[in-house]
C-alpha cells in the first residue's frame, strides 16, 4: 500500500484501488468533516436537515404566493410545484458549487498532511465530495417528503435517481482533484471558482426550463454540464419520466475520462506541494 503512495501511480486501476483501499479512512474523515461543520452549534447535525427545509419553505412562499410563478402553461400545475421544481435545480447546483468552491482550500487547509509521505493526499478531494454528497442527500430527502405532502404521491421512477446523480458525482470528483491542486499554486483560484459557480447557476435551467429559451440558445445552455443532470433529475422526480439512457451513458463515460485525466494531473503536480507550502 505504501508503495502506491510513494510512486504515485496514475493508471485508472490505481485510481480506483487507492479510493477503495482507503475507504475506511475516507468514511472517518467524512464523518469528522460533516460533524465539524456544525461544531459548537446548539442544533448540531440537525442544521443539515433544517437548512434545506427552511429554504424550501422560503421558495414555496416567494414563488407560489408572492410571484405566483408557473413553470409551464399547463393548468394542472399546483401553486407549490414551481418551488419543488426549482429546488431540484438548486440541490444539484449546490452540490456542484460546494465541491468546486471548497476544493482550492483542501490542500492549503491540510498542510500538515503534505509533509507526511505516507498520507494519501488524493483522498482529501474524495472526502470533500462525500461531505457534499451527504448534505445533498439530506436536501433530496426533504424534497421527496415535500413532493409527497404537496401532491400525495411519488413517482416510481425515483429509483433511478442514483443513476442520474452518479455521472455528476464522478465529474465533480475530477474537478475536486484539479482545483485542489491548482489552489496550491494559484491562490486566486478560490475567488475564480466562486464567480464561475455563480455564473453557472444562472446559465443552468435552475430558475427556468430550457424550452423557455430561444432555440438558438438552447444548444449553448446544453453545453453546461449541470443542464443535462438537472433536466434528468426533474424528469424522474417531478414528471415521472424514464431517464435518457443514451445521454447518461455518454455523460458517464465522458465524466470517467475527465476524472481520470484530473487524477493524473493531481498526482503529477502533488510533487510540488511541499515546495510551495
Amino acid at each position: 500500500m505504501n508503495s502506491i503512495i510513494r510512486t504515485h501511480q496514475i493508471s485508472p486501476q490505481s485510481m480506483i484501488k487507492n479510493i477503495w483501499s482507503y475507504r475506511y479512512l475516507i468514511v472517518q474523515m467524512t464523518k469528522r468533516e460533516v460533524i465539524g461543520r456544525y461544531k459548537g452549534s446548539a442544533m448540531g447535525l440537525a442544521w443539515s436537515f433544517l437548512n434545506p427545509l427552511l429554504m424550501l419553505i422560503v421558495y414555496t412562499f416567494v414563488f407560489s404566493v408572492v410571484f405566483k410563478a408557473r413553470w409551464s402553461v399547463g393548468g394542472d400545475e399546483s401553486r407549490t410545484q414551481f418551488a419543488v421544481i426549482l429546488f431540484v435545480g438548486m440541490i444539484i447546483h449546490g452540490f456542484f458549487a460546494e465541491i468546486v468552491n471548497r476544493a482550492p482550500q483542501i490542500i492549503l487547509g491540510n498542510t500538515n498532511y503534505v509533509k507526511k509521505v505516507v498520507f494519501p493526499l488524493e483522498i482529501l478531494p474524495v472526502v470533500n465530495l462525500c461531505a457534499a454528497l451527504f448534505h445533498s442527500l439530506i436536501s433530496l430527502l426533504v424534497l421527496v417528503v415535500a413532493f409527497v405532502i404537496f401532491n400525495g404521491y411519488i413517482h416510481w421512477t425515483l429509483i433511478f435517481l442514483p443513476l442520474v446523480f452518479l455521472p455528476l458525482v464522478i465529474f465533480c470528483l475530477g474537478l475536486g482533484w484539479v482545483f485542489s491542486s491548482l489552489g496550491v499554486f494559484i491562490r486566486d483560484v478560490g475567488q475564480t471558482t466562486m464567480i464561475i459557480t455563480t455564473i453557472m447557476m444562472f446559465l443552468s435551467p435552475v430558475f427556468f426550463p430550457v424550452t423557455a429559451l430561444p432555440e438558438k440558445f438552447q444548444v449553448w445552455i446544453m453545453l453546461n454540464p449541470l443542464t443535462f443532470i438537472i433536466e434528468q433529475a426533474r424528469d424522474i422526480l417531478i414528471w415521472g419520466h424514464l431517464p435518457d439512457w443514451k445521454g447518461l451513458l455518454i455523460y458517464t463515460l465522458s465524466a470517467i475520462l475527465i476524472t481520470w485525466v484530473s487524477y493524473v494531473f493531481f498526482q503529477k503536480t502533488r510533487k510540488g506541494f511541499a515546495d510551495v507550502l
